[in-house]
């Protein structure tokens, strides 16, 4: 699992995937593009990590659609259209169903809130493949 994010200023600042391509391109230069097919991306905006904040869904589909066109450029197409780019800003029961629908969201990483059972309305949110 490779965890990127951007803070709350770099977001304000419009530099998200600025932040998150930055992150990012060292592994371009580590990774074979067999090794990429082991890996998979979680978009955890800094901000939205345990504070109960999270993006919306499209901000949040935004950005990953982002980084899946990186991917593709940068590593290629094949590579872009199978890794795996989860959500991890702070998902819960209430935003699940919206966020898994986006087309390049293809899953969250779930953190403190998988301890509560609010849980339960998250996996709810997820459908069958």
């Amino acid at each position: 699992m490779f965890a990127i994010g951007e803070k709350k200023e770099e977001r304000e600042k419009g530099v998200t995937m600025e932040v998150c391509a930055a992150q990012l391109e060292p592994a371009t230069k580590l990774l074979s593009t067999e090794d990429w097919a082991k890996v998979a991306i979680a978009y955890e905006p800094v901000w939205a990590i345990g504070t109960g904040l999270t993006a919306t869904p499209e901000m949040a589909q935004e950005t990953h659609k982002s980084i899946r066109d990186w991917i593709s450029d940068k590593v290629s197409p094949e590579v872009a259209t199978a890794i795996r780019i989860q959500y991890g800003g702070s998902m819960k029961g209430a935003n699940a169903d919206a966020l898994l629908a986006q087309p390049d969201i293809d899953g969250g990483l779930i953190g403190g809130a998988s301890l509560k059972p609010d849980f339960f309305n998250v996996i709810k949110g997820c459908s069958s493949p």
